[in-house]
């Protein structure tokens, strides 16, 4: 029996022994060491071993398959979906990629990843004309072009007649007896022509007249197709609304008939919008959904994410921060299993049905030709009016842009105004209908209060301002200020509403929040969220509740049981920081707090416990309000004004209804309750009524040009940064009525081309080009009067007694100046000789206003005026022509004014004028017998600035070119001048339209070029806008991508050490303005000073080149305050030690390194674009030492 042995498996245990012929493991091993030449790389009879091979013809007929050179192609309106024709195109992804190619056939990239890469080309955007292939060469039919008879050869290749196009000939004529079975019997095999001319005899009756019958026969059912009829088919464009408003007011008594199999059902039944939406997504249309908080519009995004798990496709859901994509991958997960979530810095489970990410990662994805997008069915917008930011609104308008044609679109929104016009904009872009949904029905309807208790016997002091109805209740309001006035101190006598004031008093703030929790409890209010616009406030009416509990035993339990749970994921000394200690004591009586400098996790444990009730008060800013639907029973605003970043402002109506909107539970509360504090004076009842009941905040473009998006366009050759520009929502209001402007532009091209020529050998010579000196005369004229009337100096010389010409349209009269109303705008009385009435100038002017008719120089006619007739008007400084150097002396001009009023009274109409009155007229009718001279702007006033003296002169030029044309010399000038001016006017007009309709109207358009030549200048794209390495380096960088790649290629990071790049890098990510100095190294500090050098080059480089850049707010975007937490954190020094370098709050720290990992992320990916693995290898480094404990401790939503 042989055995193994356990401990050597190799050695074997036999009855008697090793046999002698057996060797042992020594001298195996021994001799395997020793004769090197027995190895088997040395077997050279191994490596002359023939293998016989068996051929198999069949292998040469199998060919691998290919995509199709040419595809076919449907052409339809892409407004209502009928087919229009269909024609063969050349199939742009034949043998194609992602570094080549735009279309969805494309071979995947394997090694692209989720985001795709910045080597990739974008997926083509849907409602873009699809991108020209220039690689396949139409064919031509200029046989001249090409050579008949090879050299050396007698004859070659004889061309057809193309004088007969092939085009004429019809389907029938290819039946008819001398064609039918016709073949070139020129070859070898004549037995075949004559077998098959025998069938076809034998086939075709013997009488020759009965080929027509057979054939008639035929074809009498069938549709002829008549080739030259083949041409392609111009859809004539109908004015269709892109924008369709479906009712949610009448019932779907259809709707399971409709949808019968429903993708993911309720237990509840839904609303009628919800269906409308529901109805749409079945049809695959573009859905735009707008209603108020908490009215239920998840459900439509549900649905989209139950189709895709369906249809086995993909959905896409877009937040606007990244705490809300947390919590909705939380909620989604627990309805559906196959969910995933995509961040900057994890991505759990990428291959799910239904991904959420922010729009920003939604964005990178677009660019770099992600292939997740090729499976997305459905893109589903959240809170889409967040597109109103400032900073990042510009995300959502591009992702818009840049999805591709298969995706369909759902957009979620507060109710706005403009709603249809948003959609009607994401139509045009896309060209296909977005149906729109909107309902301001609210399903918990909210009362809005005024609280003016401050202690416990004024805790009752609660006052209704508006109803359930939404009306206002002005008695409420007056019974608010006499509770305030009953308790006004002697140091504060209120009398009425004053505006607000802040007490900023600890006691009576501490008081006021006190007795309004203490109401809040009796009348069973809570949970109550109280919406406060400052953190340190936050922290101080939290700090001033030590003596509130609002927990019960069994709450304290539950809470300390998940406290305790979830602050275990923490390691060490992380479990002890200050202010989980403090938000902890909070918590386990029932009050929070929620704000961005408290610690992330913290800010979900609270998130959390409200949302099961735990917490009875939650203090928070206004982020907390943004999409989550944690709903409360009451709300309280601590103030009705906050910062805006610039300055203090009263609330918005839509910022004001977004936070009040979480009031009332539905289901279980049939009124919300929002209450107002009144800790300093009531405020004003009209600002009260415009915040609460007026108009909301309109969607508006926040559209504007970034670098790394005119990067990464640039680097796509078929995608114009123009075609970007014109699908902007910016651009929307001039481009909706393109299809009219073409129109138009149509007709009058055709009225141009139709247009006659002067018969008149004066005016056919200059006629036209006087026209247009005529014009940019009085233009530049009326330009430099507009600024010379408001100058101070021009004010004085207006004075009582000054002469002037005033013009109306052709008319001039002379007039004089008699008094000045100095309030704003700026008018001036005078005395015109007329014998006209006062309707005169009125029509005069509201002519001029209407007709900005071009009349030849020296043409406006003097207006007659009889003996003593005048009249007193009140002229606008824009009408007068000309500001005589001659006065006329008025003693009392204010005498002469009342006395013209008092004759325009019926009953003294015929008195005569006063003597001064009659005075007054004689001088003026004897000054305009007389020439009058101008005044002289630049001389009399002044001017110094260069580009005004500039003005002047060429106004001058202009004025005296004007006599030296011929035109002027034809005795009907006036008569052709007109017929000229007509003309003009409509080939002014066809070139307004042609401009309107080209790219050079658009408005961000100067700025782009400005832009593109900053990037010229700094070695990012060359002359022909081609991207360089720099370009293309900086298309891998998401954040301030300039100053980024210049401190990679001026190698400032070179001969530092990793932690001290990330220190140094985190002035990119940090953005808090105020706070404590850093103590700095000497190595740090001229590192800060390296790149605020950098920036500073960087900002002059583009002050050179962009309008109205300033260079100190470009350097100041970039703040050195956390250099020193950063350095530290990446050397490993505790969290709990790091707090204590700074005065800036923990969450903002947490969330400055988390960027910062970001940016050291897309750094390491450009330096793989340059091929510096060193950079990379710090990078990673630098990544590696700051990504640990609580900064990256992972969240509660997603583990």
């Amino acid at each position: 029996m042989i055995t193994m042995a356990a401990d050597d498996k190799q050695s074997v245990i036999l009855p008697n022994g090793i046999p002698p012929v057996w060797k042992s493991i020594e001298e195996q091993l021994l001799e395997h060491l020793e004769n090197v030449e027995d190895l088997p790389i040395h077997d050279y009879r191994k490596q002359q071993k023939y293998v016989p091979r068996e051929f198999d013809f069949s292998n040469l007929l199998k060919v691998s398959t290919l995509p199709a050179t040419y595809e076919l192609a449907v052409e339809r309106d892409y407004r209502t979906g009928e087919v229009l024709a269909f024609t063969e195109r050349v199939n742009s992804a034949s043998g194609g990629s992602a570094a080549d190619s735009f279309s969805m056939l494309r071979a995947p990239e394997p090694g692209s990843g989720v985001k795709g890469s910045s080597s990739n080309l974008p997926f083509w955007p849907g409602g873009f004309d699809p991108p020209l292939d220039t690689s396949v060469d139409p064919p031509t039919t200029e046989w001249k072009e090409y050579r008949m008879v090879a050299p050396g050869l007698p004859g070659g290749l004889t061309a057809a007649d193309t004088s007969t196009s092939p085009a004429d000939i019809k389907l029938t004529d290819l039946h008819s007896p001398e064609n039918l079975f016709e073949f070139d019997s020129s070859g070898d095999d004549e037995s075949d022509g004559e077998e098959a001319g025998s069938f076809a005899a034998a086939m075709l009756p013997e009488d020759g007249d009965g080929v027509d019958d057979v054939i008639e026969e035929l074809t009498k059912d069938a549709k002829v197709l008549i080739l030259s009829d083949m041409k392609t088919v111009v859809p004539e464009v109908k004015d269709t609304e892109f924008a369709v408003r479906l009712s949610v007011t009448e019932p779907i008594e259809d709707f399971y008939q409709r949808v019968p199999d429903m993708a993911y059902k309720w237990p509840f039944e839904l609303d009628v919008f919800q269906k409308q939406a529901v109805l749409c997504l079945e049809s695959h249309e573009n859905v735009f959904v707008a209603a108020h908080t908490s009215a239920g519009k998840t459900v439509v995004a549900e649905y989209a994410i139950a189709l895709c798990k369906k249809h086995m496709t993909r959905a896409i859901y877009t937040s606007p921060i990244k705490a809300l994509s947390n919590q909705k991958f939380r909620d989604f997960k627990l309805t559906f299993e196959d969910v995933g979530l995509i961040t900057g810095d994890i991505q759990l489970n990428p291959e799910a049905t239904c991904l959420i990410m922010t729009t920003e990662i939604l964005r990178s994805m677009l660019y770099g030709g992600s292939d997740i997008i090729r499976d997305v069915e459905w893109v589903i917008f959240d809170e889409v009016h967040y597109i109103n930011d400032a900073e990042r609104g510009v995300v959502w308008e591009e992702v818009i842009i840049m999805l591709p044609e298969h995706v369909n679109i759902i957009l979620l929104s507060a109710t706005v105004p403009n709603y249809m016009d948003f959609a009607s904009w994401v139509g045009r872009t896309k060209k296909r209908k977005v149906h729109v949904v909107c309902t301001s029905k609210r399903p918990v309807p909210l009362e809005h209060f005024l609280y003016t208790g401050n202690s416990a016997k004024t805790s009752k002091e609660l006052f209704l301002l508006v109803d359930s109805n939404s009306k206002l209740q002005e008695l409420g309001y007056k019974k608010a200020l006499a509770a305030k006035k009953e308790r006004a101190s002697s140091r504060s006598h209120t009398t009425g509403p004053k505006g607000i004031r802040t007490s900023g008093n600890f006691s009576s703030d501490k008081n006021v929040w006190l007795s309004v929790i203490e109401m809040l409890r009796k009348n069973d209010k809570l949970p109550a969220v109280a919406f406060t616009f400052s953190k340190k406030r936050i922290d101080e009416n939290s700090s001033h509740l030590t003596s509130v509990d609002l927990t019960s035993s069994v709450e304290k339990s539950k809470i300390h049981v998940f406290i305790k749970r979830s602050i275990d994921r923490l390691k060490g000394t992380d479990k002890e920081l200050p202010q989980v200690k403090y938000v902890s004591n909070l918590l386990s009586r029932g009050i929070g707090i929620h704000h961005s400098g408290v610690l992330p996790i913290l800010k979900e444990i609270v998130e959390l416990l409200f949302q099961q009730g735990l917490l009875k008060i939650l203090f928070a800013t206004e982020t907390f309000a943004m999409g989550v639907n944690m709903p409360a029973r009451t709300v309280v605003f601590d103030s009705i004004r906050k910062h805006d970043g610039i300055n203090f402002r009263d609330l918005k109506p839509a910022e004001y209804i977004q936070m009040a909107g979480r009031a009332g539970r539905r289901g279980l509360d049939t009124t919300g309750t929002v209450i107002i504090l009144c800790k300093g004076d009531v405020p004003e009842l009209s600002d009260l009524s415009r915040m609460m009941l007026g108009k909301l905040t309109v969607l508006e473009s926040r559209f504007r040009l970034t670098y790394s998006m005119i990067l990464n366009l640039l680097r796509v050759e078929k995608l114009r940064m123009q075609d970007m520009l014109k699908r902007s929502f910016s651009e929307f209001s001039s481009r909706k009525d393109e299809g009219k402007d073409r129109d138009l532009l149509h007709d009058l091209r055709k009225r141009v081309n139709n247009l006659q020529e002067l018969d008149c050998f004066y005016c056919s010579k200059d006629i036209e080009s006087y026209y247009k000196t005529c014009k940019a005369y009085q233009q530049l004229r009326r330009t430099l009067h507009a600024g010379v009337v408001t100058h101070p100096q021009c004010v004085k010389y207006l004075a009582a007694g000054r002469v002037i010409l005033l013009q109306a349209f052709d008319v001039q009269a002379i007039a004089v100046t008699l008094t000045t109303n100095n309030r704003s705008p700026r008018t001036y009385k005078c005395l015109v000789l007329t014998d006209r009435t006062v309707t005169w100038w009125k029509d005069s002017i509201k002519k001029s206003a209407t007709q900005e008719e071009i009349t030849p120089h020296n043409s406006a006619q003097p207006l007659t005026f009889m003996a003593g007739q005048h009249i007193v008007l009140e002229v606008d400084p824009a009408h007068i022509f000309a500001i005589t150097t001659q006065t006329v002396k008025i003693p009392a001009p204010e005498k002469i004014v009342d006395n013209f009023d008092r004759r325009q009274i019926p009953r003294f109409k015929d008195d005569p004028p006063s003597q001064a009155t009659l005075e007054l007229v004689s001088s003026l009718s004897s000054l305009s017998m007389e020439v009058l001279t101008e005044l002289n702007p630049v001389a009399e006033f002044h001017l110094r600035d260069i580009d005004t003296v500039d003005d002047y002169s060429s106004l001058s030029s202009l004025r005296q070119s004007l006599d030296s044309f011929n035109s002027t010399k034809c005795s009907n000038f006036a008569e052709h001048f007109k017929v000229v001016s007509a003309d003009m006017a409509l080939k002014e007009e066809l070139e307004s339209v042609k401009f309107k309709l080209s790219d050079a109207s658009l408005t961000l358009l100067p700025e782009y070029k400005e832009r593109l030549r900053v990037l010229h200048e700094l070695n990012y794209t060359d002359g022909a806008g081609i991207v360089r390495l720099k370009g293309k380096v900086a298309c891998e960088i998401k954040q301030q991508e300039l100053l980024v790649t210049e401190l990679i290629f001026q190698n400032v990071m070179e001969g530092r050490h990793y932690t001290e790049i990330a220190a140094l890098l985190s002035c990119v990510v940090f953005e808090q303005k105020n706070c404590s100095k850093p103590n700095l190294s000497s190595s740090l500090q001229k590192g800060v000073e390296t790149i605020t050098s950098v920036a500073r080059e960087l900002g002059e480089v583009q002050k050179k080149y962009v309008k109205d850049f300033v260079v100190e707010d470009y350097v100041s975007e970039f703040k050195f305050g956390l250099v020193e937490v950063v350095y530290e954190w990446a050397r490993g020094t505790p969290f709990n030690e790091i707090i204590e370098l700074t005065d800036v709050q923990e969450g903002i720290i947490i969330r400055c390194i988390q960027r910062l990992d970001e940016l050291l992320r897309d750094v390491k990916d450009a330096a793989r674009v340059i091929g510096n693995p060193i950079i990379g290898r710090k990078m990673e480094d630098a990544s590696t030492s700051i990504k640990r404990d609580i900064v990256f401790a992972a969240s509660l939503y997603t583990s």
